[in-house]
Order: structure tokens, then C-alpha cells, then sequence
């Protein structure tokens, strides 16, 4: 067990409040390519920032439905992953106030995982695309039958288009969810960002936002990224298989 493992565990059993902010490389540790290395096999041709915005939707609705219905399935077939666990650990034993995630997935409720904010939505999800009964117009579609063949299903309210409930480029984050991590994050004292790029924004400012506060940044990641300079303590490898060793060292300390 590294010193940096033990530096984390250490700011984690000494918190009085602890944000926890994921990126797509958690997601990618349990098989779900990260939104541009999804576009393989039939998909490679497109550009994916192409493809998820409002513009390419109302352009072509049936083409951006079906890219969406291939992402969902890679989803399904996905399972919680060892650092998906401990996360879930980690909020059992400690004062975790939020797990804000920029993925669209649910394995961090699959995990056990609740104080979860999804910052871009989730895939699983679906709306209307005008939001005819006010923001967010939520849809089952699974409440109703229609031609799965002819692309998204119309709006059981407007008759009008049925998009996935994520948000695309271009568009704002949720606000409430954005709020709400803010909040988080003034609640702590330690923020552990891990698997996120730290590019995209305004997700990627958020643990700036906690640094400024004067909470103590842990990342954990395989790459540097731009967080990389603010973190108190850096973990340089895989999440599944550091965070379990996090665990390990908190464990230790426990029975010390």
C-alpha cells in the first residue's frame, strides 16, 4: 500500500464533510466506452458531437435515436465495478454529502450509492423534446406502444418528439442538480474527483470551486489532467483498484 493510499485515507477519516465528483473513466472500468470511443463498427463515421445536440436531433431524429439506443445497451449490459463498490462503502462509513457524477449511467445506485447527482441526466431516461408539460416533460415510453422501427416515439401529451433525457452540447445543466452540487461542495471539507478529464466544464470548475474553498482535492486517475496541480493527493492508476486499497487502508486504521 502506497503513502498517497494512506494520505487519502488519512483526509477521509479526519473529514467532517466529503463531494465525491466521477468522470467517465469509472464507467469505462466496468465496460461502457467513454462518449468518443463509443463511435466503433457501424457508428464510426459519425462524430459524437455531431450527433448529441438539439440541432442534429431536429435534423435527424431517427438517426440520433438509434446512436442513443446503441449507448443504452451498452449501459445494460454493464455491472457496478470494485471502485463503484467502494464508493458505495465510502458513503456508508463517512459524511459523504454528494456523489456528483457526469455519467449518464446508474451504476452508482446499482452500486448502493444515494446521495447521487446526475450533472448530465441520465440515459436511461426519456422527455419530451419541447417539454410541452413543463421542464422536464418525463416520458415512459414503455407505457405505450409505438414503431420502434420509425426512430424516437412521439409525446404522449404534444404528439410531438420523445428525446433521451441527457443533456447535449449546447445545452445548460440541469439546475437544480447543478445547485445542488455546489452546495455539496460548501458542506466539505475533502473532494475526491475521480476518472473525469477535468475538461469538461462546468463539471471540471467544481473541484476548483472546492480547492478555492480550502477543502483538500484527491484525484484519483491513470492520466494528469488539468485537476492535477490542485490535488492534495494524487492516485495514479485505475479507480477499481485504487479505491478498494483506500478502503483497505481505512479499514486499517480502524482496527489500529
Amino acid at each position: 500500500m502506497n503513502n498517497s493510499v494512506r494520505k487519502a485515507a488519512d483526509l477521509i477519516a479526519a473529514s467532517q464533510g466529503i463531494t465525491i465528483l466521477t468522470g467517465a473513466g469509472v464507467s469505462k472500468e466496468s465496460g461502457v466506452p467513454t462518449f468518443r470511443d463509443a463511435m466503433e463498427g457501424l457508428w464510426a463515421r459519425f462524430d459524437p458531437q455531431q450527433l448529441a445536440t438539439p440541432s442534429a436531433f431536429m435534423e435527424n431524429p431517427k438517426l440520433v435515436w438509434e446512436w442513443y439506443e446503441y449507448r443504452r445497451e451498452m449501459v445494460r449490459r454493464a455491472q457496478p465495478n470494485p471502485g463503484h463498490l467502494a464508493l458505495a462503502e465510502l458513503e456508508r462509513r463517512f459524511p459523504v454529502r454528494a456523489l456528483i457524477t457526469q455519467n449518464v449511467d446508474d451504476l452508482h445506485e446499482q452500486a448502493g450509492s444515494q446521495q447521487v447527482i446526475h450533472l448530465h441526466g441520465k440515459i436511461a431516461g426519456n422527455r419530451c423534446f419541447y417539454n410541452c408539460q413543463g421542464e422536464p416533460t418525463m416520458v415512459d415510453v414503455e407505457a405505450f406502444a409505438w414503431d420502434r422501427t420509425a426512430g424516437p416515439p412521439p409525446c404522449p401529451y404534444c404528439g410531438r418528439w420523445v428525446r433521451p433525457d441527457v443533456v447535449w452540447f449546447g445545452e445548460s445543466l440541469p439546475t437544480a442538480a447543478l445547485e445542488a452540487a455546489v452546495e455539496s461542495i460548501r458542506r466539505s471539507d475533502v473532494m475526491i474527483v475521480i476518472g473525469t478529464s477535468g475538461v469538461v466544464q462546468p463539471a471540471a470548475s467544481l473541484a476548483v470551486t472546492a480547492h478555492r474553498a480550502g477543502a483538500a482535492v484527491i484525484e484519483v486517475n491513470p492520466d494528469e489532467t488539468p485537476i492535477s496541480p490542485i490535488a492534495q493527493v494524487r492516485l495514479v492508476g485505475p479507480s477499481g483498484q485504487l479505491l478498494p486499497q483506500v478502503i483497505a487502508a481505512l479499514d486499517e486504521e480502524k482496527s489500529t
